[in-house]
Order: C-alpha cells, then structure tokens, then sequence
C-alpha cells in the first residue's frame, strides 16, 4: 500500500505561506491562476459548440454519482447546474446516495461492473484503495491542460496524488472545529477556551446552568474520531500520530492512553450527550441551534446544514472556534476531509473530462462553497465568496502548519473500523480504556505486521 494511503499531513511549503499573508484572495481579487481552468473550460465548450462537435456529443450524458444528499445535500445542485448550463451537447445527471448507503453502494457498483463515469469519494486512505485496485483510471491529461498544480495549495493537491500520479478532482476542503452557541455564550458571559485547562474549566461552567455542554451525536460512530485525532494531534504531535495510523506505533503506547485520558476528564465531567450512540452529527447540530447543548466539534459541513434556518445566522447566531492548545510546543495541525471527484477505470470521455476540468475551476467551486459550507480548494475563489466567519476558518487553516485527514480517512478502512469501534465503546465504558487498548493493539497488529514482514 502507497504512503499516501495512511495519512496526508504534510508540511505546507512556502507558496502556501505566501497565501498565509494575505490569503488566496488578496484585495478580495483571485490570483490569475484561479481563472486558468476556467478559461480553457470556457474554450473547451466552444468547441463543442461547433456543428461538428455537437452532434457526435449530442447524447454525451455524464453520470455522477455521489453522496451529498440530505442534511449534507448544499452546493451540488448548484455545482451541476452551472455546468449544464455552460455545457453545449453535454450533461451531467447525478444520483445522489445517502452518505452512510454510498459507502458500501459505490464500492458494490465498481465490483458489479455498473460503475459510473464519475464519482464523489474522500481523499486520502480510500482514495489509495481504489487506486491501487485499478478501479479508478489518472487524470494526468486534466491536471496538465488545466494547470491545476497552481490552482491549489500544495497540500490540497498533493491529496491528489497518488503513486505519483494525479487521480482526483478536489472540489471541497472541510475544516473540523468547535461550533457553538454564540447567543447562548452571551448571555452567560461565557467565552471560547484558548487551551484545554479553559476547555475543562467552560464545561464545568456550562453543565452547572444546567446545559449540555459538548453535543455528540455518534451513531454512526465517524463523529468521536474528531476527539481522538485532535487531542493525539495536540499532544503527540502530527509525526506520531502518522506513524500510529502506518502502524508503526502501538495503541498501547503512553501517547495513545494520555489521550483517552484528557478525553476521559470531560466525560467524568458530564460534557458529553448523555447517550451519544443514540443521535447522529446532524442531531448534535441541532440541540447546539436549540440551545439545549453549547457546542460540538464538527466539519464545516456543519454551515452547509444550518444554512437552511433563515433564523440561525452564522457570525451572529453561531460562530466557531479551533480546537484549543493542549501542549504548547507541539506543532499546529488543522484537521478535516478534502472531498474529491474520481473517474471510473475505462471510463474515459471528453464529456467526462470536460465536466472534471470545469468543476476544478473557479465558477463551479465558488458555487459548491456557498452551499456546502466548505473551503473552495481553488485558491482563485475570491474572499467576497465567503462570509465573515467562512474567512476567519480559512485563516485558521493558514496558521496551521500541518494538514491532517481525520482517522478514518488517514489509515486504511480494516484499521479505521477497529480504531471507531474502540472510540464508541470508551464512551460507554471509559473505565474499561485498559483492555480496549490492549485488544485494539492486537486487532491491528494482525492488519500492519504482515505489510512489514
């Protein structure tokens, strides 16, 4: 299994410092980089647009599918519509499953052989997977023509790589931070933690008004890795934590306990939903917006949902804040998933590639932003995109010199399901972490001791 397969956390190198400066949109004008891929779509649909052209494409249907559906369901329409309007003799038709359905659907539909042109998947881990399977055919030709390596971070488009060649389209970048209560905060006087000794310290201030501090909806078990991989980030430091998911550091390591024990101090805090496994992220938002909870540590998918209440307004209603300092001199990691479009083995297609290169470009991201909720990877997206506080994440993102992919993105999937499970039962039976670790240890070593033999 390729490297990239475990985790991408790389160091961001001087271009991406350059956009720390002043961001990706300096005077809220793009970088003339951004507007590349959208001039050669533009020039691209003109080509199809000739009579020549347009009648050997005149049924070139593009299927797509993916998993942005229900309370995840912001920006895509918006995405597809922007092309199918542009696209003379083309279109594309998506089919969207719901998340939890598409996990197990898509892989299904690529062994069957009814695989799609394209489909929506994350990077990283997974990624590596289907690439390594031969499922999925490179894009060599689209990142070439596009000039995409200078329309994204390093780090979003090294998230693209994989065995040295380029098989994703990034089209979302999600940041996982606090979000919480700001009215809520207000009229309690309260303010967001700058380390974790302030964490601990609001939460016991927040439980004492009779609210639930931290909201955690965690049936389908993703949601607590967030709390793993930042505490072990924040503590540990990016270095380990990749080795811990190549397998090359053990659960039972002190690293791996200090963390179960940080998180164990809010759980015997009552910080925590009562019954996690219970309720969903999507619940967990909710009682953040009803006020029965304060906050939760979640994706920027978050915005994308609540946009739908024109009653809870972001920067005014609810804001957000990074996930506090635990060790001061550890490096900063921000976390969270880069989603990706991918183009099925044997699927090659101008109609498909022309819909790839223009979803890469600046007009289709900036649509998919606003929607979504997410960061635009194209870093020509202009700042008058993005909201106040849509801004303000963006510059967290910047400060931090590191990006990590959540747990189940950053190791493979047989590692990932034993690591999630390990987190639902700590928090139901944290007193129990000893034996949990010690079983987790020895599930793992079965999956990564054969790869080092």
């Amino acid at each position: 299994m390729g490297r990239h397969a475990i985790l991408h956390n790389r160091t961001l190198d001087s271009s991406r410092k350059e956009h720390a400066a002043g961001g990706p949109f300096r005077n809220g004008r793009a970088k003339p980089a951004g507007f590349v891929v959208l001039w050669l779509v533009i020039a691209l649909f003109g080509v199809a647009g000739s009579g020549a052209a347009k009648s050997s494409v005149a049924a070139s249907n593009v299927d797509l599918v993916h998993y942005w559906t229900g309370d995840l369901s912001g920006g895509i329409e918006n995405m597809i519509e922007e092309f199918n309007r542009q696209a003379a003799g083309y279109s594309v038709v998506p089919v969207g499953l719901e998340h939890e359905m598409f996990k197990v659907g898509i892989l299904s539909r690529i062994a069957s052989g009814k695989k799609p042109m394209l489909f929506s998947y994350w990077a990283g881990a997974k990624v590596q997977a289907l690439v390594d399977a031969g499922s999925v055919d490179p894009l060599d030709a689209i990142w070439n023509t596009g000039g995409l390596r200078q329309c994204f971070t390093p780090a979003v488009a090294s998230a693209c790589i994989y065995n040295g060649r380029p098989f994703a389209i990034p089209v979302t970048q999600h940041y996982v931070a606090f979000f919480y209560n700001k009215r809520l905060f207000a009229s309690h006087g309260l303010t967001t933690p700058a380390t974790w000794t302030e964490l601990v310290q609001l939460c016991e201030r927040i439980a004492s008004l009779g609210v639930t501090p931290i909201a955690l909806g965690n049936r389908e078990r993703w949601p607590a890795q967030f709390w793993f991989d930042y505490i072990l980030l924040r503590t540990a430091g990016p270095q380990y934590r990749q080795e811990l998911m190549q397998g090359l550091r053990a659960y039972t390591d002190p690293e791996v306990r200090r963390v179960f024990d940080l998180w164990g101090q809010l759980i015997e805090k009552g910080a925590f939903t009562a019954r996690p496994e219970a309720d969903d992220w999507a619940g967990a938002a909710g009682a953040v917006r009803d006020g029965t909870a304060a906050m939760t540590l979640m994706g920027t998918w978050i915005i994308g949902h609540y946009s739908g209440d024109p009653s809870w307004s972001e920067g005014e209603d609810y804001d957000f804040f990074v996930f506090p300092t635990i060790d001061p001199g550890v490096p900063l990691a921000a976390l969270g998933p880069i989603d990706v479009l991918l183009k099925s083995r044997g699927g090659t297609s101008e109609a498909g590639d022309t819909a790839l290169l223009f979803f890469a470009g600046v007009q289709a991201q900036t649509a998919m932003s606003r929607g979504s909720g997410a960061l635009a990877p194209n870093t020509g997206v202009p700042g008058d995109a993005y909201s106040d506080m849509r801004r303000r994440i963006l510059a967290a993102t910047y400060r931090a010199p590191h990006w990590a992919f959540n747990y189940d993105l950053a190791t493979p999937q047989s590692a990932a399901d034993i690591g999630l499970g390990c987190f639902s039962a700590f928090l139901k039976h944290p007193e129990t972490i000893d034996a949990l670790l010690q079983n987790t240890q020895h599930r793992m070593a079965s999956i990564f001791l054969p790869q080092t033999r």
